[in-house]
């Protein structure tokens, strides 16, 4: 059914070489090769990239297409998931109709076409998000979640494949910038201050908090703020905004009504000589144990669905204290994407451990679904 819905709009001929660029096989690159490659942007280094680009994204996009095509449940037949098929495919289209890159300027025509296709693909997440719910409304509420496996293992490839072109492309597209920050290479930052994005990313998690509480717990931060190590400071932020928010909310819920001194959340960074590791600690009341699995799944969240109210996409990007219940399982993805992992540790009764490890080797390649 869905793939006649998608083969409507699009020829036999594109979807047929969907499926033969789809059997090819990915390329991985690690974090230090991006690092070194991307620290001298010459033209001809501009170029390389651009035909690497131009042969790899149309293989990564080609496999999420077609695993689109076949999901279970019905999943793919669901409004959300076509229309984000449609945007793959358009995808892998333009890719695939842009002629060989040659030169400088066909480098830069190419760099503002995938500039669009990332563009194109902001709303992804949310996206799916909608697709899974309007997956959960007609079906029997007696299906157990854990049921759903193959539709949680999907979204892990899914997203995770989605993070890897979001930062070649973002990574070939900063490379232009005439100005770098200092210290940057494309999204990576070779001297980052794990202590001090904690602090912005906290920052930034306890203003939403103020907005939704109207007051929220203090956040204190253990480290050496001098310390530095390569990595993508977005990607960090992500995570630790997200670990940070989980906690707020818990300990502002737990202590909200009772007249008692609300105990801070704690951040440690700690440098290890493999792994960099960031402990989120609250006080928050902990998850019982039977919970634990829940939490990075991507079909339990009760929290709305910015998409829900606001059909225009434009206008979904307010952030909200429970988000739409992907931030566990996404920050895992974006902690492993550069062989990194999450953690949770929990008390019931008392509170809850978050650690992120990152690894400061910058030596694993992209895992590929």
């Amino acid at each position: 059914m869905a793939a006649k819905k998608a083969s409507e709009s699009f020829s036999k001929t594109l979807i047929e070489e969907v499926h033969k660029w789809g059997c090819m096989k990915q390329t991985g690159v690690s974090l230090r090769y991006m690092m070194e490659f991307g620290s001298k942007p010459t033209q001809r280094n501009l170029l390389i990239s651009g035909q690497f680009l131009h042969k790899e994204l149309p293989i990564r996009i080609a496999r999420r297409a077609i695993e689109l095509e076949s999901l279970p449940y019905g999943l793919s037949e669901k409004p959300a998931v076509l229309k984000v098929r449609d945007w793959y495919l358009d995808s892998f289209r333009d890719l695939r109709s842009f002629p060989a890159i040659k030169d400088t300027n066909d480098e830069r025509e190419f760099t503002q076409m995938i500039k669009a296709i990332k563009v194109r693909h902001n709303n992804v997440v949310p996206m799916m998000a909608l697709g899974v719910q309007q997956l959960k409304k007609g079906m029997d509420p007696k299906i157990v979640y854990e049921d759903l496996d193959e539709i949680h293992q999907f979204l892990d490839r899914f997203y995770l494949s989605r993070i890897g072109i979001r930062m070649l492309i973002g990574q070939h597209v900063e490379l232009h910038n005439p100005n770098p920050p200092l210290h940057c290479v494309g999204y990576i930052h070779t001297k980052m201050s794990p202590v001090e994005v904690a602090q912005n990313a906290s920052e930034d998690a306890r203003c939403i908090c103020l907005r939704e509480y109207g007051s929220a717990p203090e956040v204190n931060i253990y480290g050496d703020p001098k310390f530095t190590f390569p990595y993508v400071p977005t990607h960090l932020h992500l995570m630790v905004f997200e670990l940070v928010k989980n906690s707020l909310r818990a300990v502002q819920e737990r202590y909200m009504d009772l007249d008692r001194v609300v105990p801070p959340i704690r951040i440690i960074v700690a440098d290890g000589i493999e792994d960099v590791t960031i402990k989120v600690s609250d006080e928050g009341g902990g998850i019982p144990r039977s919970g634990l699995p829940k939490i990075f799944t991507y079909l339990y969240s009760t929290a709305r669905n910015p998409l829900d109210e606001h059909s225009d996409l434009g206008t979904a990007d307010t952030v909200t204290m429970a988000g739409y219940g992907y931030g566990l399982p996404i920050s895992r993805l974006y902690a492993r994407y550069f062989g990194g992992d999450l953690q949770i540790i929990s008390m019931e009764g008392y509170g809850t451990d978050a650690y992120l490890h990152l690894s400061r080797l910058g030596d694993s390649q992209e895992p590929l679904p």
